[in-house]
């Protein structure tokens, strides 16, 4: 492997650090409450005895950019791990289903699925991921019985030790950056790059998801309030009510 230019990861994750602050903000900008309440639980958030509307909102508003968020960093921890494996052994974006990064050392081609945390997927999900690998493997064999192929499940952080779950590699946190760089401090390295502009992008998300808050707030009041109060039994038969089975 080649050594990494740790400038050159710096310059890679000031670029494409604000890109992932502007998706943010780009995802905000375009869901409605409506939306929102239809994709969350209301039983929950009446449970939780959420009754101002506005503590509503935001809480709706928090639950759904959690997950939004989660996926757009992932995203981008993917494009990363495939920049830093083209530059310290010509990695590349693989063209397999279920394999995102393809890079060659020591005679042995890994293919390699990246998850950017280890609470991914359920069991079928797991089970999807398997049949992937074998079936990338079953490629490369076809071309080349010979070649060393090497499926891994690459994890961007957690504490896990390497195990081989299921005939494939599973590497997690430190093993996975090193897997991919050769350098054992890559996955602190990058925590300082990370938080380039850091406060100034969450001023910038914070003053939008304050005033979408407050929209969201003046739309509910209008549509799901009598009399100042949240009207939980419209709320919840806008959510769940579909009944088709009475007759």
């Amino acid at each position: 492997m080649d050594q990494l230019n740790l400038e050159e990861v710096n310059q890679y994750v000031n670029k494409y650090i604000d890109e992932f602050h502007e998706a943010k903000i780009k995802s905000l900008k375009a869901i409605n409450l409506k939306d929102i309440i239809k994709k969350k639980n209301p039983y929950l958030f009446k449970a939780k005895n959420l009754n101002v509307a506005s503590e509503l909102v935001t809480n709706l508003l928090e639950a759904f950019l959690s997950s939004s968020e989660e996926k757009l960093f992932g995203d981008f921890l993917e494009q990363f791990a495939i920049f830093i494996s083209s530059k310290t052994c010509n990695g590349r974006k693989s063209a397999a289903t279920g394999i995102d990064l393809e890079f060659e050392n020591n005679n042995i081609l890994y293919l390699v699925s990246i998850k950017s945390g280890p609470n991914w997927g359920n069991s079928s999900q797991h089970g999807k991921q398997q049949t992937d690998f074998q079936k990338a493997v079953q490629v490369v064999k076809q071309a080349n019985k010979n070649k060393n192929v090497q499926p891994v499940l690459g994890i961007c952080y957690g504490k896990t030790r390497t195990t081989y779950p299921r005939n494939y590699m599973k590497v997690v946190g430190q093993n996975f950056w090193y897997l991919i760089s050769k350098n054992e401090n890559l996955y602190t390295d990058i925590v300082e790059p990370l938080g380039y502009r850091a406060k100034e992008h969450n001023d910038k998300f914070n003053e939008e998801k304050d005033a979408v808050i407050n929209r969201f707030t003046e739309e509910l009041l209008k549509t799901f309030c009598v009399n100042g109060k949240i009207d939980w039994k419209k709320l919840v038969e806008y959510n769940s009510g579909n009944l088709d089975l009475k007759g």
